[in-house]
């Protein structure tokens, strides 16, 4: 452990501190959550999606703008230049997969086509993408923990093990509860299967029936 661990945070690192905090919290609790919101509810009401877009735009998206910002002013106030080591252009890639994941659910849910399939290709798009935004902002995060944060701060202080451990706990939680949910995946088809070629509600493709989105 640095000999000056016991010494207050510099304010870059305070800085960067609030900046791993707000990413942290964006991209491994809350956009976990809003998954999981329809991964289990979404076979037995149509009123998920309300829940799933508070979560994954109004709420998540100022945390994540913020905390990029941050970490984009943080980068600068060191004199590092910008997108040129991996976890800032992990960090970026990041940022552009969520912006396009936003658009892709918005689209699902509001453009209306009827498919003769189950369910529009989009939508597996929309649940890969949304799966592999998860996987890379786990990569980010430990990579943040364990590798930038030392060569970005010079090592003044190390990051606490409580840290690393709360990374663990929230990557590991998530994936154990997704896999489990995927029990519903037959119930889902199901209710698909008997919506299909149906005149009642919204038609197929359009995210607003019990469930048309990944």
């Amino acid at each position: 452990m640095s000999q000056f661990s016991n010494l207050p945070l510099t304010p870059i690192e305070q800085q960067l501190k609030t900046h791993a905090i707000l990413s942290t919290t964006g991209f491994l609790i809350l956009l976990p959550v809003g998954v999981l919101v329809p991964r289990y509810t979404r076979t037995y009401t149509n009123r998920w999606f309300p829940i799933h877009l508070v979560v994954q735009l109004c709420i998540s998206a100022p945390i994540i703008f913020a905390g990029w910002g941050l970490g984009h002013k943080s980068a600068g106030q060191l004199g590092l230049p910008h997108f040129t080591d991996p976890h800032q252009k992990t960090g970026l890639a990041l940022l552009i997969l969520y912006i396009l994941q936003l658009v892709l659910g918005l689209g699902i849910h509001w453009v209306k086509i009827r498919w003769v399939a189950r369910r529009p290709p989009q939508n597996y798009v929309h649940v890969f993408l949304g799966l592999v935004i998860l996987a890379l902002a786990a990569y980010q995060v430990h990579y943040g923990l364990y590798t930038e944060w030392t060569f970005a701060t010079g090592g003044l202080h190390v990051v606490p093990n409580s840290a690393k451990h709360a990374w663990r706990a929230l990557v590991v939680v998530f994936w154990i509860l997704y896999g489990i949910g995927l029990a519903f995946l037959r119930r889902q088809f199901q209710q698909e299967k008997q919506m299909i070629g149906s005149d009642d509600g919204i038609p197929l493709g359009s995210g607003s029936t019990l469930e048309t989105r990944g």
